[in-house]
């Protein structure tokens, strides 16, 4: 971190090294040439960003608000979904952590590759069940988001709120061989 903070300081890097970009979030010279992992990356992507995207994009977001987008990524910035939730009329929403957009989604299509057949797709569940949370997943490209029902949890914070206040989820998914493009605390935790 202290190499990235220096080429921050010097001029060489700026918010832009931290946008997405198919597939990852930030560019690959981050953690390659400084050294940083791609789980930090990630992070200070999403801490340092939503604000000024937040911003940003907040005029254009009315002109998406019901209507659906057909492709995985976040439609304002490009990236993964960190989050999901199910409204409250069923549809599926999903939510970006980079600039606090969000999209309706098909239920049962794979945000990350596409996968709409019944056998790839598989929900995940935590040992004790908590009413109203669960984990999409697909057998497919092994990626998973975590996602809400708020018919049931109607009561629930923002999409990431819920998904840093939930680690025992990521436990399971990643006990199970998943993983996700959007850094969860759990991996920001480990040692490389």
């Amino acid at each position: 971190m202290r190499r990235l903070a220096e080429a921050w300081d010097r001029g060489e890097i700026g918010p832009t090294a931290f946008l997405p970009a198919p597939g990852r979030i930030g560019l690959a010279s981050l953690s390659a040439d400084l050294g940083v992992r791609a789980e930090s990356v990630s992070f200070l992507a999403c801490g340092a960003l939503r604000p000024v995207l937040d911003r940003y994009f907040a005029a254009c977001r009315v002109h998406l608000a019901e209507r659906h987008w057909d492709l995985g990524v976040c439609p304002f910035c490009g990236a993964p979904p960190g989050f999901g939730d199910l409204t409250d009329t069923g549809q599926r929403r999903l939510a970006c952590h980079v600039c606090g957009g969000g999209w309706v989604f098909p239920r049962l299509r794979c945000p990350f590759c596409g996968a709409q057949s019944a056998k790839d797709l598989v929900r995940l569940e935590a040992e004790e069940k908590e009413e109203g949370y669960f984990i999409s997943a697909c057998r497919q490209c092994r990626v998973y988001v975590k996602e809400l029902d708020r018919r049931i949890r109607w009561n629930a914070g923002s999409a990431l709120v819920e998904d840093w206040g939930s680690p025992h989820f990521d436990m399971v998914a990643l006990r199970e061989g998943y993983r996700r493009p959007i850094a969860s605390l759990i991996q920001l935790a480990r040692r490389p």
